[in-house]
């Protein structure tokens, strides 16, 4: 996969209504006018939420007349995770669900969805704004395993938290700041790990939403691991628990 992107007004509207999945656009800041209006309104239509940025940025991604508009495009599907969670309780599985809340490393992303589908994750839930581009490195970091394993977007982590706990699945925050080791846990049940942003980890909202604080136990002078080497820890012992028992 190369690294796709379009942009111009027009180019874009008519990717979104032939049905191109999007990943990322970005939209300068107070671009006004009918066709911007139309954009916005395909945007809407679509579910697909926009970042709004200066043109400086812009201009780094392509120098040609972007019209103010580039959008990033990917072969990648995305689901629904209102859709997909009762699908896996219909088929009789205990879901395993990863939550990675804003985790900008597009390496780091590549290499945990290549653990998360090895481990048997049914699905890596991300929000649609903040997280790491799903572009060439990404998938090449991955091993292809990105096209294997299920990816949710969703605008709003903490009420995703909310749909989870509902539909009978536990949620567990991975945080040097608890004060339980996943030693100590029980993944038998239906369950989500939430691993968090690379500098300041889990948001305070996805935090406060979470049913249990979990840790990986460190002993030596370095108080914590890099996100995707923590992330295959805690997605082994998930593992190791459910073959076990």
């Amino acid at each position: 996969m190369k690294d796709d992107f379009i942009f111009g007004l027009r180019p874009v509207i008519e990717a979104i209504e032939a049905g191109k999945t999007i990943d990322k656009i970005f939209i300068q800041n107070g671009l006004q006018g009918d066709i911007v209006a139309e954009l916005k309104k395909q945007l809407s239509k679509a579910g697909i939420r926009p970042n709004y940025v200066p043109v400086e940025k812009l201009n780094r991604i392509t120098r040609k007349n972007h019209q103010g508009v580039v959008a990033f495009t990917t072969d990648i599907a995305f689901y629904k995770i209102e859709d997909l969670v009762p699908q896996l309780f219909e088929e009789g599985k205990t879901p395993f669900l990863l939550v990675l809340d804003r985790l900008t490393d597009v390496r780091n992303f590549g290499a945990i969805c290549r653990t998360a589908e090895c481990v048997g994750v049914d699905a890596i839930i991300i929000p649609d704004k903040g997280a790491a581009p799903i572009n060439s490195d990404a998938i090449k970091t991955s091993a292809g395993a990105i096209y294997n394993v299920k990816i949710c977007k969703e605008k709003n982590l903490a009420h995703t938290v909310d749909f989870l706990q509902q539909s009978g699945i536990l949620v567990f925050a991975s945080t040097e700041k608890a004060q339980k080791t996943v030693y100590e846990t029980d993944f038998r049940e239906p369950c989500a790990i939430v691993m968090g942003n690379e500098e300041t980890g889990i948001s305070k909202e996805v935090l406060h939403h979470s049913d249990e604080k979990i840790k990986l136990p460190i002993e030596g002078k370095t108080q914590s691991l890099n996100v995707s080497v923590a992330c295959g820890a805690v997605l082994y012992e998930v593992l190791r628990q459910r073959i076990i028992n």
